[in-house]
């Protein structure tokens, strides 16, 4: 019997305006998010998930009293959070197909990409991408790159240590007038439990938690994240 295919559908148009500098990139919220059927603990925007990390994190970097609930409220708190340090959100799927319904990157198939590239050369004043997980298959650095070679575009190693920094040569539009521009890449721990067993491995977190018995992986990611959003 053939397995019926799930098609996932990202719910949110990317998150972008004139005054970003950084962007943040992720793949697919999970599937209850295309569906509609969220959680009481959900909150109805990008990277609200009850059981994702990006909000708690950034909470408790930025201190902001962040609402956990499927309100007009909480959704304001995110937005006028991400306006003020002038951060965009551009997840770069736009849809995939599953045959098991779950939110992890393998498991898609057939994903078709945002334009990213498009984004970029159209919002000038972003320099920095943030990817909410690494180059493994489907993540998205990984369709990132994929996009960047179809353009012609390399990805220059900046730092190999956790989180690995890339920069690249964005080429200008014909409505530009300089070349290029640099843009700068973090392919941060993802925020979710599923690389946890990756964090742990980590000899940076281990030598934390050797100091500190009660350091956590949410406490490492913090610790990451934080240069890079302040």
């Amino acid at each position: 019997m053939e397995s019926k295919v799930f098609q996932h559908i990202h719910p949110y148009e990317p998150f972008l305006f004139p005054e970003a500098t950084k962007l943040i990139v992720g793949t697919l919220p999970p599937p209850r998010f295309t569906t509609g059927e969220l959680k009481k603990e959900d909150v109805d925007f990008c990277y609200g998930s009850c059981n994702g990390m990006l909000w708690p994190i950034l909470d408790r970097i930025f201190g902001l009293g962040l609402k956990y609930e499927t309100t007009a409220e909480a959704i304001s708190q995110r937005e006028q959070f991400l306006l003020k340090h002038r951060i965009g959100v551009c997840d770069i799927v736009q849809s995939a197909e599953r045959t098991k319904i779950d939110a992890s990157d393998l498991g898609m198939q057939n994903a078709v990409l945002r334009n990213l590239i498009g984004y970029l050369q159209q919002y000038q004043n972003i320099d920095t991408l943030l990817f909410t997980g690494g180059n493994s298959k489907n993540g998205p650095e990984y369709f990132f790159r994929k996009q960047a070679k179809e353009h012609d575009i390399k990805l220059d190693v900046v730092s190999n240590e956790v989180p690995r920094i890339h920069q690249f040569k964005l080429p200008a539009t014909s409505s530009q007038v300089v070349g290029y521009r640099m843009v700068k890449t973090v392919s941060l721990t993802a925020p979710s439990g599923a690389a946890n067993r990756a964090v742990g491995s980590l000899q940076a977190y281990k030598d934390l938690k050797d100091m500190n018995p009660n350091f956590s992986t949410f406490d490492f990611r913090v610790i990451q994240y934080r240069e890079f959003f302040k």
